[in-house]
């Protein structure tokens, strides 16, 4: 084989959108307000559900560990595309894009394996309710947001480890506003095939078991609550899943069109879209949809206000 030039790259340089070119300095203070909004509304979350002693329950057990995850998941991506709109600097190191990749990913993929946990706690308390406190126990509650990490973790390494060994000798500018993992593969100039199936399938196995997981139990739940005699106990069941399924189609929708494809250099442009979605407005939405949708969470911040009034 002949020999080639290669010059390792070591600092990529984002994108991002054209319009940021243009436009960076109107859409920065948009998207810091998107993304106070969100990791405000999720710590808001995290601290009601902590402290009111009504809401110590598995379901809001699942909530606050989900909050956490979106709270750090938004964090990973939005202040550099906010440097990014302000001073223009879209150059990032080899390392911190790797970083960038990884929690990026690994934080996504524990939140689908939250929605799963979550979508059999609704499961289990509506369709057998009287194995409930036994089986949601606090040790279980734990094991199942634990392993929730583990395995993610587990995934997601295997993924970033084989990824930082690949060679980076041509293009250095990343079509995205972040490391997307698509967009570094095709900009690699090793052999990616292996490493697409594995993503490919690590994406399968993220997805779909979530999927999965919360289509049988939601079909349970349908079943179960059109069979209870009274419309209002009915009413009382779809609330209390309404957030949960708004939530679930707004993350499965983004992340199936991004990332469950064989070939992950395919599409960059629209998946920069779909990701715009996926981490900028779902996170916001998700504390929306939880606490305008919820009574309990209501009730308890209207308790903390009261709290707050009387100690002025």
């Amino acid at each position: 084989m002949e020999p080639r030039n290669e010059t390792a790259v070591v600092e990529f340089v984002l994108e991002g959108f054209q319009v940021a070119q243009h436009l960076g300095k109107v859409l920065f203070p948009v998207h810091l307000l998107v993304y106070l909004a969100s990791v405000v509304g999720n710590t808001l979350i995290i601290v009601i559900t902590w402290t009111d002693p009504h809401l110590q329950t598995p379901m809001y057990f699942f909530l606050r560990s989900f909050s956490f995850c979106e709270g750090c998941f938004v964090s990973t991506v939005i202040p550099k595309l906010l440097s990014i709109f302000l001073f223009r600097d879209r150059a990032i190191h080899f390392t911190s894009c790797i970083t960038q990749a990884f929690f990026f990913l690994f934080l996504g993929s524990t939140i689908f394996f939250h929605m799963a946990v979550m979508s059999l706690d609704r499961y289990l308390a509506i369709c057998k309710p009287l194995h409930y406190p036994t089986i949601m126990n606090p040790r279980v509650c734990f094991l199942l947001v634990f392993f929730s990490y583990v395995l993610s973790f587990t995934l997601i390494t295997g993924v970033i480890l084989k990824l930082s060994c690949l060679s980076f000798c041509g293009s250095h500018v990343i079509p995205h506003f972040f490391c997307d993992l698509g967009s570094l593969l095709h900009l690699s100039c090793s052999d990616t095939k292996s490493l697409e199936r594995m993503a490919f399938g690590v994406a399968l196995v993220v997805l779909f078991t979530s999927i999965i997981t919360s289509v049988f139990a939601y079909i349970n739940i349908l079943f179960s609550v059109m069979h209870l005699p009274s419309a209002k106990d009915r009413q009382k069941a779809f609330s209390t899943c309404s957030s949960h399924l708004i939530v679930l189609s707004l993350m499965y929708g983004s992340c199936v069109f991004i990332y469950v494809k064989p070939k992950q250099t395919s599409r960059l442009e629209s998946n920069r879209v779909a990701a715009l979605v996926n981490t900028v407005v779902t996170p916001l939405l998700n504390p929306v949809i939880y606490t305008l949708r919820n009574k309990q969470v209501h009730r308890a911040l209207r308790n903390a206000l009261s709290r707050v009034n009387l100690q002025k």
